[in-house]
C-alpha cells in the first residue's frame, strides 16, 4: 500500500494517473444537482453601552 499501488492516492500521484482515488475535479454527487451555496456570516450587533452606577 504505497507508491506502487495503483488503487491508492499515493500510487496515483506517483504514476501520474487519475482515477476514483485521485479525481481531476470535484463534481456534484448527484447528476444535475445544484452547487452548494454558503450563506454570508450574520453581522454581529454592537455591544450596548454599560450603565454607570450613581
Amino acid at each position: 500500500m504505497g507508491k506502487g499501488d495503483r488503487k491508492t492516492r499515493r500510487g496515483k500521484t506517483y504514476r501520474g494517473s487519475y482515477g476514483n482515488s485521485r479525481a481531476h475535479s470535484l463534481q456534484p454527487a448527484v447528476a444535475g444537482g445544484k452547487a452548494t451555496v454558503t450563506k454570508p456570516a450574520a453581522a454581529k450587533k454592537a455591544a450596548a453601552p454599560k450603565k454607570k452606577s450613581a
